[in-house]
């Protein structure tokens, strides 16, 4: 390796990686400039390329598919989406649903015999059979009838039939040596392929090891006949179930393993190897393990070495210059992007300073060719470009003038036309990319990334689009982008940005970055320790003792001081105007984010959260400050009401008084300082009473408060146990309670502010338990779900209240689902929550660990884990229920319940959940839109999550809280939260009563 090349690029990758989009393009913009000259040329062979994709659009499959049944059409979305998941429906009753909800809508007779594909046409007439029967509303009675009568399920066969031809337009074949003999038709004639074992990224061990399994007989398959020329694709997250940063350690010395057995294999084979590209956040580690395996002394004079280099992603040309700069021939394939909603999506939800990839296509043109050029001059790379990009393609040949000393890559199916000409008749090399696998697993895997190649910013959807000219489909991007100064795309905000101008994201860390993860461990460790065993022997209710952080003092008697203060603060506190009020609330939050390592370090050693835990509780600490500071700005203002003429209206907003809220240990410092900072910019005095097991955090969290500008008594902390609280509630100066924690205590609370005939009638809000269902048909795609249950049943150790404790699944796929988790449940690590490997902590106290520990011992379970030997672990559980009315309470921690419920039966199954009497979360997994419309009409809960996790709620965007037994409502980080903490009051003021309608008098005609 040249060293300082290497480590030159590595470091230049950390500074590009959230660099500013217009900063990193004034780089890319003169690299990847045409001459006026050498435009003239491109354009003229980009023209010639576009009439051969144009002459080949009734050839191509995709083509043609794209031609016929837009992406941006109904019919187009609809095949897409019942492709995608079609064929792993294993029952009748669910797949003659999924095929009335996507075909229902759509207009598919008027594309019978439109298309020049036999293909096509074939699918278009099982679609039109389809939507005879469903398109009347009378689905399910339709088809059924004409099953009875017919004696076989032909529409689910000519449905099938249509999703299988689509089955041979993404994938080469289902098997290996499937896919070989495909590529010696005649169409492939010239052409090479890199094969690969596509699917879902691993969830199991047992997953890896089958994909490892699959790739190395691939080796060998493609080993028999290496003057073919075909290689070998290889994904990593496919081999490995935990390849995360926080698993660095563990994922990165196995995966360089099985690479290095992989490039072995293949060097011995005569035959190439490529490792695709991954998401950003797993960039560094990719270069770890591809530049341990490139330096291994046994693969010297093997030159079929080769990985992918992404080129929307910012850091795409340190990349390439790392690759040149290893001690051997390098095989660089430059693909556009696979995962570019994905990469948005993410770092819109952690709050990170930029993207990690531009936010305009064109920006990625930009990138692609500036990154091309650098390759087509580095010695040690061999490049491999793929693109379905006419203009790119043409750009392309320009610049490597005579030489063929690199390859053209399109996707299997796609790009028929482009190439053929120039394989066959100018002697330039183009590779397949082939899928291998069975259509029921990589159909939707491979649908999405159809989608992604499908956006109407893309080449191919443009081709397929005949509004478009010449000119516009051929437009120069450097120029697009040198017009709008490498700006940002307009629809897309930084994420400080997301909630508009009204209100600032609150910040995150980048824990997928190893350099920042580091410093967040050596953070939240320093501080000394909190507890010896991480919890062994905290008593319910018993304090620890850190030295650091030590814990208030409770009151040594009554409780009359602290609502005295408070009493007496109110007035003052009060009239204070309430954009002053929310002035604080903006302090306090950025006050917390400049406390951030000192707050997330209380959370790890206090409340035992894991890193991400301790960093997601500030956060929502501070969009808690920050949404009722705007709420109350915009929704606390006088307001003046319509009334007859000579009179005025006005209806406003004051505090009730003293209120007391009472937060859970679970979530020490959000739910804390989000019951508390509300009551506040409403205008009350608050005692605020935190958890007996986490009073540092909140004490911290008072201290800030004050220092942002809140009086000392208008803020009043009160620590301490049961008692405390229950005599705080009973004071009947207390004009307001926001409790959140048990049903039981919530009850009790509730009888205790009715006890006092001479107290005032005052609000309790209540955000309490649930036993919290997670409702799965047999369209869901099971990777997703098993990903999803995990995180939310076994993250934050259960103890979220939102969390998963109920898994209901179709019984058509239980068995197929149970399996898959339980071997995700394997990949979880339990231990010391400061640790960024941990999964699982301790539970809070002695008593939350022996309740749970004795339900397990008498629980059905089907599943468990080891514990460490010392501390509070409670291991994550599997529970088998024989049916859904076993489940009677909330067991607040990882114990996890699964039962199953018959096909067809969505409406009884929700039924037999709002039973319970709970109503807090529920989720929902299904391709069915008619189910999650009819989960959300029939669902009895307060949050209902579709096709995600179930935990996580974002203040603003998802406002939490339940009804039922789960709670009073209204929903924290919601519209309505503030106004339960005012009282109305109208006041009515008739003008005319001094003499005379000075309104009427001042207008120009009417009066006398």
């Amino acid at each position: 390796m040249t060293f300082d090349v290497a480590s030159t690029a590595r470091k230049s990758m950390g500074a590009l990686h959230r660099a500013s989009e217009p900063d990193v393009l004034k780089s890319l913009l003169d690299r990847a400039a045409l001459t006026p000259d050498s435009r003239e040329r491109v354009m003229g062979h980009a023209l010639g390329l576009l009439a051969d994709l144009r002459a080949a659009q009734g050839k191509g499959w995709v083509n043609q598919f794209l031609q016929e049944y837009r992406l941006n059409s109904s019919e187009g979305v609809a095949l897409l989406s019942l492709a995608e998941a079609f064929l792993r429906v294993p029952d009748p009753e669910t797949a003659d649903l999924l095929i009335a909800d996507k075909l229902g809508d759509a207009d598919w007779r008027a594309h019978t015999g439109k298309s020049n594909s036999t293909l096509v046409n074939s699918a278009t007439w099982g679609l039109v059979v389809g939507r005879a029967l469903v398109g009347d509303g009378q689905t399910q009675s339709s088809l059924r009838r004409l099953i009875s009568r017919a004696g076989e399920p032909f529409v689910r066969q000519a449905v099938g039939a249509a999703m299988r031809m689509m089955g041979e337009i993404f994938v080469m074949g289902r098997t290996i040596d499937e896919a070989m003999k495909r590529m010696r038709k005649p169409e492939n004639k010239g052409f090479t392929a890199s094969f690969d074992m596509l699917g879902e990224a691993a969830r199991t061990h047992d997953d890896a090891q089958r994909y490892f399994r699959a790739y190395t007989d691939a080796v060998d398959a493609v080993g028999r006949d290496p003057a073919a020329g075909h290689s070998i694709s290889v994904k990593l997250s496919a081999l490995h179930p935990r390849y995360e940063v926080s698993r660095w350690d563990e994922c990165v010395p196995a995966l360089t393993e099985m690479l290095e057995a992989l490039a072995l294999q293949a060097a011995s084979k005569g035959i190439a190897l490529t490792v695709d590209a991954e998401e950003s956040e797993r960039l560094e580690m990719s270069l770890d393990i591809i530049g341990t395996v490139a330096a291994l002394p046994s693969l010297k004079g093997w030159d079929g070495f080769g990985m992918a280099v992404q080129a929307y992603g910012k850091r795409a040309r340190p990349v390439v210059a790392w690759a040149g700069a290893l001690d051997r021939i390098m095989n660089v394939r430059l693909v556009k992007g696979a995962y570019w909603d994905s990469e948005i999506k993410r770092t819109q939800v952690e709050g990170l300073a930029d993207y990690p990839l531009f936010t305009r296509k064109a920006a990625t043109d930009v990138s692609y060719l500036a990154v091309a050029r650098d390759m087509l001059d580095a010695p040690n790379i061999r490049p491999a470009f793929a693109s379905h990009n006419a203009l790119t393609v043409a750009t392309i040949m320009e610049w490597a003038g005579n030489s063929r000393d690199f390859e053209f890559q399109r996707l299997h199916g796609m790009g028929d036309g482009l190439y053929e000409r120039m394989v066959r008749e100018n002697g330039y090399h183009c590779r397949v990319y082939a899928p291998v696998g069975g259509h029921r697993d990589l159909l939707a895997y491979l649908v999405r990334r159809l989608l992604e190649n499908g956006a109407n910013s893309s080449f191919v959807h443009q081709l397929a689009d005949e509004r478009l000219t010449e000119a516009e489909i051929l437009a120069d991007p450097v120029a697009k982008i040198a017009a709008v100064g490498g700006a940002r795309h307009p629809s897309i905000p930084l994420p400080v940005d997301l909630f508009g101008a009204g209100r600032r994201n609150s910040a995150g860390l980048d824990l997928a970055d190893r350099v920042v993860l580091r410093e967040t461990v050596a953070a939240v460790e320093s501080p000394s320790r909190l507890r010896e065993g991480l919890g062994e022997g905290r008593a319910s209710g018993a304090t620890p003792t850190v030295s650091h952080f030590p814990p208030p003092t409770p009151p040594a008697s009554g409780r009359g001081d602290e609502v005295a203060r408070a009493h007496a603060a109110f007035p003052a506190w009060s009239a204070t105007p309430v954009t002053q009020r929310a002035a604080c609330l903006d302090r306090l939050a950025d006050l917390l984010e400049q406390h951030r390592d000192e707050l997330m370090a209380i959370c790890v050693q206090e409340a035992f959260k894991t890193i991400p835990d301790a960093l997601g509780e500030v956060r929502e600490a501070v969009d808690f400050c920050r949404y009722y500071a705007q709420q109350a700005r915009d929704g606390l203002q006088p307001i003046e009401l319509p009334g007859p003429t000579g009179e005025r209206n006005v209806l406003r907003f004051d505090g009730r008084g003293v209120w007391a809220t009472i937060a859970p240990w679970n979530f020490p410092l959000a739910i804390f300082l989000g019951q508390t900072v509300a009551a506040l910019v409403a205008g009350n005095s608050v005692v605020a009473k935190p958890a007996p097991q986490t009073p540092r955090i909140a004490a911290r969290a008072v201290e800030l408060a004050h220092e942002a500008g809140v009086p000392q008594d208008a803020l009043i902390l009160l620590p301490g146990g049961p008692e405390v609280g229950a005599a705080l509630t009973a004071d009947p100066r207390v004009m307001g309670v926001a409790f959140t924690g048990s049903t039981a205590t919530a009850r009790k609370i509730a009888r205790s502010l009715l006890e006092d005939d001479s107290r005032p009638i005052v609000p309790l809000i209540a955000e309490t338990g649930g036993i919290n269902a997670m409702i799965v048909d047999s369209t869901a795609l099971p990777e997703q779900v098993v990903a999803d249950v995990v995180t939310s049943a076994f993250r934050s150790a259960g103890q979220r209240c939102s969390a998963l404790r109920l898994l209901l699944l179709q019984e058509e796929i239980a068995g197929t689902t149970i399996e898959m988790l339980k071997g995700a449940m394997d990949t979880l690590r339990l231990g010391d929550p400061a640790d960024p490997a941990t999964d699982v902590g301790p539970v809070i106290d002695q008593a939350a660990y022996d309740k749970l520990m004795a339900y397990r011992a008498r629980a059905g379970v089907v599943k468990t884990l080891d514990a460490p030997a010392e501390g509070l672990f409670v291991p994550p559980t599997l529970v088998q229920l024989d049916r859904i009315e076993d489940l009677t309470q909330e067991w607040f921690g990882p114990i996890l319940h699964v039962a199953t419920w018959p096909a067809g039966k969505l409406a009884e199954t929700i039924a037999a959940v709002n039973a319970k009497g709970y109503g807090l979360t529920m989720g929902l997994h299904s391709r069915i839109a008619r189910a999650a419309d009819e989960t959300e009409a029939l669902a009895q809960v307060g949050n209902l999550y579709v096709n995600r996790s179930m935990i996580g709620a974002v203040v603003g965007s998802q406002p939490f809280g339940g009804e039922g037994l789960s709670g009073t409502g209204p929903k924290a980080g919601g519209p309505h939260y503030l106004h339960r903490f005012v009282v109305e009051r109208a006041v009515s003021i008739d003008t005319t009563s001094a003499g005379g309608n000075a309104t009427l008098l001042s207008l120009d005609e009417g009066g006398i």
